[in-house]
């Protein structure tokens, strides 16, 4: 009688995204391979292709994770448009390699059907966000132009500062800047 022993990772595509979390948070999403992440999580260099077929595969689920991510951020964040905005910088600080990912469509399958439902959970929480706005502020109509706009702001804001472009006197705390930017360009009611 053969005795099998139990899986040993458990959720092997959970440590797999993990470690590409990792992985791209040191090099960039363009170093990642699966032969690294087989090596990182101890398994076989085949694991990683059965699971998620290959390293488009495998960014296609971390884009979907990180839109899921960020749909959770912005609703927690309420309906106020300066809420919104900073929880947006907040992600982006605190899921890098996702947000890196998320915005790279050329690296994973965009059109695939559990990703474009997240990106418009997501793009559906920013708005909520800029249906805040006074309505007496923008010609009628314009709301996609304003979440375009707020979009913009946040995500070059964003942007911006994981690249360590800003100016060295811009505040230390991201959400303390980002908060001042956006209330600059989209002030209260």
């Amino acid at each position: 009688m053969t005795v099998t022993r139990p899986y040993h990772h458990g959720d092997l595509p959970r440590v797999l995204l993990q470690a590409a979390v990792t992985a791209i948070e040191e090099a960039g999403p363009a170093a990642l391979s699966l032969r690294d992440l087989a090596r990182r999580t101890g398994v076989s260099h085949a694991a990683p292709t059965h699971h998620f077929g290959d390293k488009a595969g495998l960014l296609t689920a971390l884009a979907g994770e990180g839109f899921d991510l960020l749909a959770a951020a912005l609703t927690a964040a309420g309906d106020d448009l300066l809420d919104v905005g900073v929880a947006y910088v907040d992600f982006a600080v605190r899921h890098r390699a996702h947000f890196e990912v998320m915005f790279r469509p050329d690296l994973y399958r965009a059109d695939a059907p559990e990703v474009r439902a997240a990106r418009e959970r997501a793009g559906a929480a920013l708005h909520t966000g800029v249906a805040t706005l006074p309505p007496d502020r923008a010609e009628p109509g314009e709301a996609r132009t304003d979440a375009l706009a707020a979009w913009s702001i946040v995500h070059g804001f964003a942007t911006l500062w994981l690249s360590g472009a800003l100016p060295p006197d811009v505040e230390a705390d991201p959400r303390t800047a980002a908060r001042t930017v956006i209330r600059r360009l989209f002030p209260p009611p």
